[in-house]
């Protein structure tokens, strides 16, 4: 099945000579949550609104649905909906009317219904009334969401949705998203908070300097990419490491008393048992050990400082 959205060979040229697009490939899966990681000024939010329409290409080429985002605009647009950073909201309007509204913009019927169940599933329901100036910044973030989906997109974007957003309801908004997706929505999520994406996406794509540096399954790139640490508490403090052990990469604390054993997640469980058994060769005892996975923050940072 051909992919929702195509990006190929993209690039963008700002008149001022910046670069924030550098021949971007990406390929998205119907009904998939995939999350874009990238610093400020990577190229995210230059990407989404390529996408969505609101900026043009310099080169490349971007299909939707099987539409040319810049020929077919019309069709292309109607099946996103956008959830932009900034809280841009019709400050004097009622949350119901600025939904309402939102839904003929693009043409479709009125459809009351519709709209009661996408301010229920935001829990916006007992505001429907209050006008936008009256709400808390995460409720306008959550009307902003309710607007993206008044017109019933196949493909959502949100750009940073949870940013200035307490703990509690952005795990709220997170089982929105699951429902979202439970319906058929194709979800595209770029995010400051890399366990959001750890939390729910399928896929994850890092950005940087205008480049995709990679996109690969969640999964994948923490088994493939992930390492694990092995620490060692000594029962006896060491003041440097034997000869025999240097075939391991071993690192011994400031203080003597632990040693720090890194290996790929890939390797399983491999060097950690001949380590052992040499440890005790050189008489060198412990009392406890423990084990660290790196997280998906783990594999940004060491991606994006790579490519810095």
């Amino acid at each position: 099945m051909a992919p929702i959205v195509s990006v190929q060979k993209l690039t963008k040229t700002y008149g001022n000579g910046f670069e924030a697009l550098k021949g971007v490939d990406l390929d998205i899966e119907e009904g998939e949550i995939l999350a874009l990681l990238g610093p400020n000024g990577a190229g995210k939010t230059t990407l989404i609104s390529i996408i969505c329409g609101i900026v043009n290409p310099s080169s490349g080429s971007v299909l939707v649905g099987g539409h040319d985002v810049v020929k077919d605009f019309r069709q292309t647009r109607s099946l996103i909906g956008l959830v932009p950073q900034e809280l841009t909201t019709d400050q004097f309007e009622t949350v119901w009317n600025t939904v309402s509204f939102s839904r003929g913009v693009y043409g479709k019927k009125p459809d009351p219904a519709l709209i009661e169940s996408v301010l229920k599933d935001l829990s916006l329901w007992s505001k429907k009334d209050n006008m936008i100036r009256e709400l808390s910044g995460g409720m306008k973030r959550r009307v902003l969401i309710a607007k993206a989906l008044s017109h019933e997109p196949k493909i959502l974007f949100l750009d940073e949705p949870t940013a200035g957003v307490d703990v509690n309801l952005r795990r709220e908004m997170w089982q929105v998203v699951e429902k979202l997706r439970a319906n058929g929505v194709t979800i595209i999520l770029t995010t400051h908070y890399i366990e959001e994406a750890e939390e729910i996406a399928d896929r994850v794509g890092v950005i940087n300097g205008g480049q995709l540096l990679l996109i690969e399954k969640k999964t994948a790139l923490m088994k493939k990419l992930g390492r694990k640490q092995l620490r060692l508490e000594l029962s006896e403090p060491l003041t440097a490491l034997p000869a025999s052990l240097s075939a391991y990469d071993l690192t011994l604390s400031q203080d003597g008393m632990a040693l720090l054993h890194d290996y790929q997640s890939e390797d399983g469980q491999g060097s950690v048992v001949p380590l052992l058994a040499a440890l005790a060769q050189e008489n060198i005892h412990f009392r406890d050990l423990s084990t660290r996975q790196s997280s998906l923050e783990d594999i940004f940072v060491a991606l994006v400082g790579d490519k810095a």
